[in-house]
């Protein structure tokens, strides 16, 4: 599609150069049967110029294409209204620019406001005053939590204040749903209790994007088909406690340094099976950690977590998140696999399936 958006931008911007051609009377133009003033053909090259440096900004990902592509279909069109009688179907061709501009806008806008609240939360953070996690730090933490943070390779490296990772997988809303394959980018803010997550999926070959927020217990989730159009939106008492189970999963599953935060309280040991709390913004969230004898952490299982039900109420449902996969991740050794399953009385919903890309640890703001 984007490769067939940009042929059809090339050729449209060069088929104005048969405006200017005219003007200046350098070959003979059957198909504009009205002669073209100079002017109007110094209009014609101008949308020529401005339509194909869109195109090369397009090709190479840059957002400013939908600066030029705007200016040059303006132009475009004002040549095609005076010469209308033979260019009339070149606004054909500026609708469908139009059209991908407004869609493109969308999508730019809606990525840039998660960005823009990426580069707000570095700005309360101190990206350099990191120390190494030592086995005094870890002393007081049950065996199997020890056991887990060393099979993780996580005593002496340096503890974690934020990290930004990257998914690939799929998520479906019911079992009766077709899977939507996604990608996904998040950081999160440790100190500050933050979650900033944006998914790009695709449903019935339509791009849907997926903006998550969690700010120190207040949180919203935003679904729009497009980058425009609001499928689910969702806020509330509910939805700040659910993104703590998340906040709090995150920390276990991807940065189990972080396991030394003193929000956490750990109340049962039952084997290999962990009992922790954790507790942000007068929000107490509880969760049971089960590792196996390796120490690998496999599941993580919790009550207090919401599932959306109709009409967008919002019913506590147990939640778990199976782990597999362990491998090296950027010097650490993490699960690279997990499900995200809701445990309804009628049977469980797997809902999600999540694939490691790339995880990044004490990043500094992005560019």
């Amino acid at each position: 599609m984007r490769i067939a958006f940009l042929i059809l931008l090339v050729v449209h911007s060069f088929i104005h150069s048969l405006g200017f051609i005219e003007a200046f009377k350098l070959a003979s133009i059957k198909v504009l049967t009205l002669p073209i003033s100079k002017l109007m053909g110094i209009f014609w090259l101008v949308a020529l110029f401005l339509l194909l440096y869109a195109a090369v900004l397009l090709a190479f990902k840059n957002s400013y294409w939908l600066l030029y592509g705007s200016f040059g279909i303006i132009i475009s069109q004002i040549a095609i209204y005076y010469s209308w009688q033979g260019a009339k179907f070149g606004t054909i061709a500026n609708i469908i620019i139009l059209l991908a501009i407004i869609s493109s806008y969308a999508v730019w806008s809606f990525n840039n406001r998660y960005k823009t609240e990426v580069r707000q939360s570095f700005k309360q953070i101190d990206t350099h005053s990191v120390s190494l996690l030592t086995e005094n730090n870890i002393d007081y933490l049950p065996e199997p939590v020890k056991k887990y943070l060393h099979y993780t390779k996580s005593v002496g490296r340096p503890k974690i204040g934020n990290f930004r990772v990257e998914f690939r997988g799929k998520i479906r809303k019911n079992n009766q749903s077709e899977w939507m394959t996604f990608t996904s980018e998040q950081n999160n803010f440790i100190e500050t209790s933050r979650r900033l997550f944006f998914m790009n999926a695709t449903m019935k070959h339509m791009p849907v994007a997926g903006f998550h927020s969690f700010k120190n217990g207040h949180a919203f989730m935003d679904i729009r088909l497009l980058s425009l159009f609001k499928v689910q939106y969702q806020s509330g008492k509910e939805m700040g406690k659910a993104e703590t189970v998340t906040f709090f999963n995150d920390m276990c599953c991807l940065a189990p340094a972080t396991l030394i935060d003193k929000r956490i309280k750990w109340l049962e040991t039952n084997g290999n099976q962990v009992k922790a709390s954790f507790t942000n913004n007068n929000i107490t969230i509880t969760a049971w950690l089960h590792f196996n004898d390796k120490g690998e952490l496999i599941n993580f299982v919790s009550n207090d977590r919401y599932a959306f039900e109709k009409e967008n109420v919002m019913k506590k449902i147990p939640w778990e998140t199976p782990l597999k996969n362990y491998r090296g991740v950027n010097g650490y050794k993490l699960a690279s696999y997990a499900e995200a399953i809701y445990k309804y009385p009628e049977g469980d919903l797997v809902y999600g399936v999540f694939n490691i890309s790339s995880v990044q640890y004490n990043c500094n703001m992005p560019e």
